[in-house]
């Protein structure tokens, strides 16, 4: 660093061709000036300034660096900001896993905010089952996960991205679709209704959650087990054969003979994003702060009405 220092000095001086200008410029006194580039000299062993009494003239050592100095000191000057940049959050890595419910929606808005407010972070993400979200992030393998009804785990770091409505995906033909249609579905009306569901431990926590809202309404569905492979076209739904919940960002492509109508009264189901801590980097603390501007901004957080 001090001989970057002392090269910037050296280059004032040639440039201006006048150690006292070229001290105004740099803001320090001139004999200070003059011994930086005394000190230059011999750590480099060769004279760099012909000094007369009248004037300061490169010699032939001088000129070469003065030619490539600069961009040397740009090098640097670039080299340094990338550096600090990892400090402060504006560069840096993560890797986030999330659920294929967050990736309607809730994850491709997060990964556009990142995009725009932090261009210099590169958010490697992919769609991974939730217990491996889970045993990712806690093993270190992870940096950040997304899922729904997150498990409290002393070595998680919980943090509410979302609270997404909850509703129905029925046949247009099931009955109640035509039921609900006026505004909605009363979980009372699953008794007896077969409701597809990942199984148990898929996400403990969301089952229970879907299973506590059918029985506080005093229902009682019939569970049918849902695989863990992709299903955008909801088969066994499509044909009437059972119902689905889903949060709101599942309405996002639904086959033409689908429909999403939303729980009343209202539900939520919580979307986490979940990290270690503490000692997270500053990447990953610059994530949770765009997550909560995003929040914020597309109303997540909102208690529906």
């Amino acid at each position: 660093m001090s001989e970057l220092r002392r090269l910037r000095y050296f280059l004032a001086v040639a440039e201006e061709r006048n150690f006292t200008r070229a001290a105004e410029r740099l803001h320090i006194a001139q004999p200070a000036l003059s011994r930086q580039v005394r000190e230059l000299e011999r750590e480099l062993g060769v004279e760099l300034l012909s000094r007369t009494t009248h004037k300061v003239e490169p010699t032939e050592a001088g000129l070469m660096l003065l030619e490539r100095g600069p961009a040397l000191l740009d090098a640097a000057d670039s080299l340094w900001r990338g550096v600090r940049g990892f400090a402060d959050g504006s560069l840096g890595s993560i890797s986030l896993g999330y659920g294929m419910s967050a990736g309607y929606e809730t994850a491709p808005q997060l990964l556009l905010a990142m995009s725009e407010e932090a261009p210099g972070i590169e958010v490697s993400a992919r769609v991974m089952s939730f217990a491996d979200i889970v045993a990712g992030v806690a093993a270190g393998t992870l940096d950040v996960g997304l899922v729904r009804c997150a498990p409290p785990q002393q070595e998680l770091v919980l943090t509410l991205l979302r609270l997404e409505r909850q509703g129905l995906i029925v046949s247009r033909d099931h009955p109640l679709a035509q039921g609900g249609a006026a505004g909605g579905v009363d979980p009372a009306e699953l008794d007896g209704v077969k409701l597809l569901l990942h199984a148990r431990d898929h996400n403990p926590g969301h089952y229970d959650q879907i299973m506590d809202i059918c029985a506080k309404a005093g229902a009682k569905p019939e569970v049918l087990v849902r695989g863990l492979d992709f299903d955008a076209s909801y088969t066994p739904v499509a044909s009437g054969a059972a119902v689905t919940i889903v949060g709101e960002t599942g309405r996002v492509g639904l086959p033409a003979g689908l429909l999403w109508l939303p729980l009343v009264p209202a539900t939520t189901v919580e979307v986490h994003l979940i990290t270690r801590g503490p000692n997270r980097s500053p990447a990953i603390e610059r994530l949770l702060k765009v997550a909560a501007d995003t929040a914020r901004q597309q109303g997540w957080l909102q208690p529906p009405v």
